[in-house]
């Protein structure tokens, strides 16, 4: 039985599940299923002065980048807080952002204010293109992986390439959410057109897997979303994405002042946490933003909050950076524990 996310999460469009999401997500930790992302914004920037002009408004080094590798970048606002964040690719004529869903019609208003002269066509494609992640440590066995490529300095965060058989389709190959990759388990995911997205599925012949699934090792691995994990004053060093998104050394960009301040005095004023949860029931996960509390006082919020098939019921919270790991904590009546990993 195929459950679709409902339509007022920011997920809908896509399966949450097809029957059964815990032996989905030991497919995902054991073997490999393909999800369907294909909620997620797509943008496509063709132009001469797509690298340069990306590399001039954004937190990574990007002038570099060859055809066939990508990397991670955040868009900041003048003050530093994260605004967007997108997995960059580029094809030799286009580079590929891979978004949030619903947010890519904002940054693609924000890069039109930033165009000036430059020779750049930015779009929005996620009506024609679609995301498909291909997840699990089985992933290598099932489609051709490119070598490594010979990197530039600052080196790229992973490779792309086309899918043989599949010539129109791309894909970042990249450490399944980082903390997989200690465990030497990867993940591609394929960009698509979104009219062959069954096709592309047939042609793989992998076991489908939902959402929940996704999600719930992605938690596992406290990897960040934005929205989820970020609020609207959230900077980089608190969800643990600045040695993934930004690079250090580069000239001025928005936002780079606060970057600097908090790099280099350390001690940025919150920090992501894995939490354990207590005496929640699997249909009463606590809804993103539920205040997460010790001794009654408000000290963060939890972001995404999942059942997993090993650790039961966990959650990703963005908490002050004072509180220890052994700090009693509430969320809502259940007692949550910080994982100390």
């Amino acid at each position: 039985m195929i459950e679709d996310l409902a339509p007022e999460s920011r997920d809908a469009g896509v399966p949450a599940h097809f029957g059964d999401p815990l032996r989905e997500q030991r497919l995902l930790a054991t073997e490999a299923g393909l999800v369907d992302r294909g909620n997620r914004g797509v943008l496509a920037i063709p132009g001469a002065d797509r690298l340069s002009w990306l590399h001039s408004i954004s937190t990574q080094h990007l002038t570099a980048l060859r055809p066939g590798q990508g990397t991670e970048t955040l868009f900041l606002s003048p003050h530093g807080h994260i605004e967007h964040h997108a997995l960059v690719t580029d094809d030799g004529e286009t580079t590929w952002l891979d978004v949030e869903p619903g947010t890519q019609s904002d940054l693609l208003a924000f890069l039109e204010k930033m165009r000036f002269l430059m020779r750049v066509e930015p779009a929005d494609v996620t009506a024609s293109w679609a995301v498909l992640s291909l997840v699990g440590p089985a992933t290598a066995k099932i489609v051709e992986l490119p070598a490594p490529a010979i990197a530039p300095v600052p080196g790229p965060k992973f490779a792309a390439g086309s899918v043989p058989p599949l010539p129109t389709s791309l894909y970042a190959v990249q450490p399944a959410f980082g903390g997989w990759a200690r465990r030497g388990e990867f993940g591609v995911d394929l960009l698509v057109p979104r009219d062959a997205v069954d096709a592309v599925a047939d042609e793989l012949d992998v076991p489908r897997a939902g959402l929940w699934a996704y999600e719930s090792m992605r938690v596992e691995a406290r990897r960040a979303r934005l929205g989820l994990e970020t609020d609207h004053r959230t900077l980089p060093a608190e969800v643990d994405w600045t040695a993934d998104a930004v690079h250090l050394e580069k000239g001025c960009y928005r936002g780079q002042e606060t970057i600097a301040r908090v790099h280099n005095l350390g001690r940025p004023p919150r920090r992501l946490a894995l939490l354990h949860l207590d005496g929640i029931a699997t249909d009463q996960l606590p809804p993103q933003g539920t205040p997460v509390t010790a001794d009654g006082r408000a000290i963060g919020f939890v972001g995404t909050a999942v059942q997993h098939h090993e650790l039961g019921t966990i959650a990703l919270a963005l908490l002050k950076r004072n509180i220890s790991d052994e700090t009693p904590l509430m969320v809502g009546e259940s007692v949550a524990a910080i994982d100390p990993e």
